[in-house]
């Protein structure tokens, strides 16, 4: 019989860390490589495609029983608020973004979070109201019903996806 080793806390959440810099690198070549081959506009709306794409898989895993993010280590803090939005500083991912000075690229991957919500419930999604990745000071979630348009503009996977979520369509696209 052997015995388990009891990993401390800080060395879960370093582990964690290191999993989202490389999650956070791999997007980042991928989107640079995808917005040089075919220009700005169209690459936008193909990194966009694939991280709805994504995060309708999370969604539907996470549907099944899996389990979402890490407690440990994908952020600094994540709360809830008196107003039922979702307050998340030190976002991981955001901080290797902005440490390569590429936000409007790096922000793109923040369309996970509706396309995993409309997986889970395609009648409400979770959008930014802020978001750290784009350079604000932390994330500001909120759960917000779709719209006919959402939902069908998520079932086809088509350009306008980018305007599911306002914030993140407005920052980028503005």
């Amino acid at each position: 019989m052997h015995s388990e080793e009891v990993i401390p806390k800080n060395e879960v959440i370093k582990e964690v860390q290191v999993a989202m810099t490389r999650l956070a690198l791999m997007h980042l070549a991928y989107a640079k490589t995808i917005v040089e081959e075919f220009g700005v506009e169209k690459g936008r709306e193909v990194i966009i495609k694939a991280i709805m794409d994504y995060g309708r898989k999370v969604g539907e895993r996470i549907k099944k029983g899996f389990a979402d993010l890490p407690k440990y280590g994908v952020h600094e803090q994540f709360e809830k608020t008196l107003e039922d939005a979702y307050l998340v500083t030190g976002c991981s991912l955001a901080k290797i973004f902005k440490e390569y000075d590429e936000l409007a690229l790096g922000s793109l991957y923040c369309y996970v979070d509706p396309a995993k919500s409309m997986a889970m419930n395609p009648r409400e999604k979770l959008i930014h109201k802020t978001c750290e990745a784009c350079g604000d000071a932390n994330c500001t979630l909120v759960v917000e019903p779709t719209t006919k348009e959402d939902r069908q503009h998520f079932e086809k996977m088509d350009a306008e996806l980018k305007t599911i979520n306002p914030y993140l369509y407005h920052k980028l696209w503005d």
